[in-house]
């Protein structure tokens, strides 16, 4: 009776902690009307409504779901045991009396006709990562990120608009009225005031066919008005995979070769791997496997000494992520000013590969003849160093590697590749080899402009912007053979 129990409660546990496939609808909470495009967010997936303002979404009992959309509170649900979930979202009226950065004007949010997304800044520099668009994965209805996993989010793609006439989904970015389509792991997060995503095709009246795919437009921060102040912000943070690949081992996978080799009428036992099999057909005729033998060594000098290697935990660790920001600030009547420095340094997830990122910013204004003429400059330098990896599918690589190759010989070299197996090379070597291979990128970034107020509602506006970067690179690939 005890053992009974005891299955039944493991059951129960499972069961609690299973993922399963949850569906609901989405209203306004005045007209009980379906919402279109409402982000679902749970602990690992994020759908959007669809017409109806229903989703499906993976979650585990008692977890959470959040609801976001443009102009409406957010909203938490705890996902219930059965039964589907029924989501009332109310307006936010402080939403819409936002100030809207469009281009030429600032205007509230319920005065405008485009579809105009403004971002939570807060909530966005939580995220312990170098790209300030990667953290914005959730945030923005309608709005698709995929990463790449590099340290420095380099590889980050977003999609607004879909896929433009080039293939490309590249946004126009426009920071402090300065137009780029450089990528933006440069930018401090930190350095952010404000964030709008310009989503519809009004945003091409102001950029152009460069808003072809959107337009991102972001303010960096100023100095504070009669009040010097000294932010300190720091912050370590750990990544790893939370949902590792099973890997075979050496058994594991010896037998599924023997499997396969029946399966298509070969005898298991030519293989081009080594293993040696002790099996043969059963009373019904059904083949059966008695033992799996693995030499000792898999080469002819006695080098290779059969292993059992789990390649995946070989190339991959614990990142660690070091973040530290200062910003000085202070300001009168007469102007104001705002400098900040700060540095990121993100071990990344892959051994050997990482990003550093030093930033220098100088904001200022200034104001003249009774308020009449008002000039400053916003400008940021940023020195930024990564590993380049030689072999983007370094994953796949140490996937379809065979974990009985060591990964060192008996006599310290390095394990792999041998005759007649496939000739993935040593993922850990490839590593190593590539340790050394980087960049170094230099950027500055920014503008001066000048605003003259000529009569009451008409002011000239002129700018300058800068877009300066100097990149240099180290690339060395070392010869690789067998005998090495």
């Amino acid at each position: 009776m005890k053992h009974i129990l005891t299955l039944m409660a493991v059951l129960g546990y499972f069961v609690s902690f299973a993922q399963h496939r949850i569906s609901g609808t989405v209203v306004t909470k005045d007209t009980h009307l379906p919402i279109q495009g409402v982000s679902v967010k749970s602990p690992t997936q994020m759908v959007i409504t669809d017409s109806s303002g229903s989703f499906t979404i993976t979650a585990k009992v008692d977890d959470f779901l959040t609801f976001y959309y443009v102009g409406a509170k957010s909203a938490t649900v705890k996902v219930p045991k059965e039964g589907a979930i029924y989501v009332e979202l109310e307006q936010n009226v402080n939403d819409l009396n936002q100030v809207i950065v469009t281009g030429y004007t600032k205007e509230r949010k319920k005065d405008l006709i485009g579809a105009v997304s403004v971002v939570n800044v807060e909530d966005m520099t939580k995220q312990s990562t170098a790209n300030p668009i990667k953290g914005l994965q959730g945030q923005v209805p309608g709005v698709f990120i995929t990463s790449n996993g590099s340290p420095s989010g380099s590889g980050t793609n977003i999609l607004i608009r879909g896929i433009g006439t080039l293939n490309s989904t590249q946004p126009l970015y426009v920071i402090d009225g300065v137009p780029t389509e450089a990528g933006m792991h440069e930018l401090n997060p930190n350095d952010i005031a404000s964030m709008q995503v310009l989503k519809d095709a009004s945003a091409a009246s102001i950029y152009g066919s460069r808003a072809a795919n959107g337009v991102i437009i972001i303010t960096t921060k100023k100095g504070r008005s009669n009040k010097l102040s000294v932010d300190v912000k720091a912050y370590n943070s750990a990544s790893y995979y939370a949902n590792k690949i099973p890997m075979l081992n050496t058994g594991g996978y010896g037998q599924l070769l023997w499997q396969a080799d029946i399966n298509s009428g070969i005898d298991p036992n030519t293989n081009s791997v080594d293993y040696k099999y002790d099996w043969g057909l059963n009373q019904d005729g059904i083949p059966v496997l008695n033992k799996i033998m693995v030499p000792q060594f898999l080469d002819a000098a006695q080098t290779e000494k059969a292993s059992n290697t789990n390649w995946f935990d070989q190339i991959t660790h614990t990142g660690l992520v070091q973040n530290y920001d200062i910003t000085l600030s202070n300001g009168n009547n007469k102007g104001d000013y705002l400098f900040s420095a700060g540095y990121f340094n993100n071990d990344g997830i892959i051994k050997t590969t990482h990003f550093k990122r030093y930033s220098l910013r100088l904001n200022t204004d200034y104001k003249l003849f009774d308020n009449r003429l008002t000039i400053g400059e916003n400008f940021t330098f940023n020195a930024t160093n990564e590993n380049i990896l030689a072999d983007a599918n370094i994953l796949n690589t140490a996937l379809q590697a065979l974990p009985i190759i060591p990964v060192h010989t008996v006599t310290g070299g390095w394990g792999g590749p041998i005759g007649g197996m496939n000739d993935r090379q040593n993922p850990v070597r490839m590593l190593e080899d590539n340790k050394d291979n980087h960049y170094n990128y230099m950027r500055i970034f920014g503008n001066v402009f000048a605003d003259v107020k000529i009569v009451k509602g008409l002011t000239f506006h002129s700018s300058y912007g800068v877009d300066y970067g100097n990149y240099n690179s180290f690339a060395f690939t070392k010869n690789i053979s067998p005998a090495t």
